[in-house]
This record gives structure tokens, C-alpha cells and sequence, in this order.
């Protein structure tokens, strides 16, 4: 992972407005929670997650009897992932880099990580994990895709906001189908410490006002590291759109992919 100023600034823009984050960012689906506990990972297992933010998986995760211990940056984030768990003495929030936080000596059942795994160290996430794992425990990792659907004539006038305000933007750059996102699990087997990955996808709609549209946004790293003028330009570009084309309402079609595999030995 690269030390880079820019990187590490993006990787604590989600602590700036914890708050905002908890309030805003999707949930994940239901059916994904179906699917971990269908791969033999069921109530009562012993779960690392990492990078839980405000714990929108965790929460999940908790109501469904699983004993988690959820390893955060952030210390906001963390602060706000405690009062929504207030209620399960099955959950613990560690506030530490995951890089850098000892593994305890009984190892998990699951380690899982949802919409994080890409911050952490790429010489060190997957054999960490490997490392925090029972044999034949799971990683799962999970990642949310903006692709093609919803409000498309919406999302396509948007690009010339972002072409506008955000130098660093690919002209011409058009959403995705979700069939054209291929499935990556290249540094598992790398790493030669898990079996085969096995990958389920879920496509949704989400409904936006254009307040509630502006809020997401500025959950984004790409977004919060602009700076004040070309950030406020770019959000007021992306309203008067909504506000003036679309009736001040837009839907956002998303694609959650969770992607699984059993440690070796």
C-alpha cells in the first residue's frame, strides 16, 4: 500500500462526519446475511470484522447472534459504531488499525470485511486474515458497485458537473452493467492460503431526494478531499440538476458483491 500523502488523507476523510456517514450510506441487503450463514458461518460464531465504520454490517450481524469483535479506524466512527450496538454484549469495538492490532490467541470463524477491505495494506489484509482464522474458516469481503440503472439521463448529465469541478474525472466516463464488473479474486489465490472464492452479487434500487443524494455524496472520500470552491460548484451542479430535471428526486442503482473463500489447512 502506497504511503502517500493523497492515501492517507482519503482513508481518514470517513472519520471527518461520522455522523453523516450513519445517516446516509446505503445498508447492505438482507440476503447477503442469508448467504454467509448458507456458506455454514451461522449464529454464535466467533466473527472479526474489519473496517466496521458506524457498523451498518455489524448491526446485522449482532441481531443475528453472532459474537463479533469489530476492529475500527476511526475513532468517531467508532464512538457512533458503540451506541448503535449499545444493546449486544456479544459485540466488541476495538478502535486501532486493523494493520497494526494484535490478533487475539482463539481464532475466528469468520473474518469479514464490508466496503473496507480496499483501505488496508495490500501486503498484509489477506494473510491476516488467513492468519485470524480457524482452518476452514471463512474471509468474506464485500464491495458496493454505482452501476447502470436507476435515473440514467440523471446520471449522465452528471458527468459534465464532475468533468466541470473535478479535474481528475475520465472524460466521457458512463456507468457500468453490472455484468461487465468482473469477479476479482486474483490475491486470494496469490496468497495460496484459501480455496476457491466463491462470489454472490445483489442489484438495488435506492431512492434519493436531492438533499439525501448531496449527504451520500459527501460520504465519499473522492469527494470530501476536493477542496471548499470546486466542491461546493460540483454540489451545487449535481442539485440543480436533480432540482430542475428530475422533480428534486433520483434513484441510484447499486450492486453489492460479497465474495467468500475457506482457509487452507
Amino acid at each position: 500500500m502506497t504511503d502517500s500523502a493523497d492515501y492517507v488523507k482519503l482513508r481518514q476523510t470517513f472519520n471527518e462526519d461520522a455522523e453523516r456517514y450513519d445517516r446516509a450510506r446505503p445498508r447492505y441487503p438482507t440476503r447477503m446475511f442469508d448467504d454467509l450463514a448458507a456458506a455454514g458461518v451461522g449464529p454464535g460464531a466467533r466473527v472479526l470484522e474489519i473496517g466496521c465504520g458506524t457498523g451498518q454490517a455489524t448491526l446485522p450481524l449482532a441481531e443475528r447472534g453472532y459474537r463479533v469483535v469489530a476492529v475500527e479506524l476511526g475513532a468517531d466512527m467508532a464512538a457512533v459504531a458503540r451506541r448503535n450496538l449499545a444493546g449486544f454484549d456479544s459485540v466488541t469495538v476495538v478502535t486501532a488499525a486493523f494493520e497494526d492490532w494484535p490478533l487475539p490467541a482463539v481464532p475466528f470463524d469468520l473474518v469479514l470485511s464490508a466496503t473496507a477491505f480496499h483501505w488496508i495494506d495490500p501486503a498484509i489484509r489477506v494473510g491476516k486474515s488467513a492468519d485470524a482464522l480457524r482452518p476452514g474458516g471463512l474471509l468474506a469481503t464485500v464491495s458496493t458497485h454505482h452501476i447502470a440503472g436507476g435515473t440514467d439521463a440523471f446520471f449522465a448529465a452528471a458527468q459534465r458537473c464532475y468533468e466541470t469541478w473535478d479535474p481528475a474525472t475520465p472524460p466521457g466516463l458512463r456507468l457500468e452493467n453490472a455484468d461487465a464488473i468482473g469477479e476479482d479474486a486474483a490475491e486470494l489465490v496469490a496468497s495460496q492460503r484459501f480455496g476457491p472464492a466463491e462470489f454472490h452479487r445483489y442489484e438495488w434500487d435506492q431512492p434519493y431526494s436531492t438533499a439525501e443524494y448531496l449527504d451520500v455524496l459527501m460520504t465519499y472520500s473522492g469527494h470530501r478531499a476536493l477542496p471548499d470552491a470546486p466542491r461546493s460548484g460540483l454540489l451545487n451542479c449535481i442539485a440543480g440538476l436533480i432540482d430542475g430535471d428530475h422533480g428534486g428526486h433520483i434513484v441510484k442503482r447499486y450492486m453489492t458483491e460479497l465474495r467468500f473463500a475457506r482457509r487452507i489447512g
